[in-house]
């Protein structure tokens, strides 16, 4: 069984047993957690679809860690000019073991 599931602004699709790092979610190392923006659940049979969200359903997972992502770089430039400006960003990210899918 598998399930779209939306967090922090972007779709995954997950089953039991997956890690994924999504975006900041508060919590601490080894929080439950319940993600109740299921978009859709597929499986054996016919798969339930929801507008937005499927009714009743929900995905349960365990919060593994909490970090930073890679660092990007963003520069900014105007040509002839003379200015330039450098910046960094880390993302902050929560990595989640999933559960339990429950329809």
């Amino acid at each position: 069984m598998y399930a779209v599931i939306k967090t922090g602004g972007k779709q995954y699709r997950v089953s039991s047993g997956d890690t994924i790092t999504v975006e900041k979610l508060s919590g601490d190392v080894g929080d439950k957690i319940d993600i109740e923006d299921v978009l859709m659940v597929g499986g054996d049979k016919e798969p339930k679809v929801g507008s937005p969200n499927v009714k009743g359903a929900k995905v349960t997972g365990t919060i593994v860690s909490q970090g930073k992502g890679k660092k990007i770089t963003v520069l900014k430039f105007k040509r002839r000019k003379g200015y330039r400006k450098k910046q960094g960003h880390r993302q902050h990210q929560t990595r989640i073991k999933i559960d339990e899918i429950v329809v």
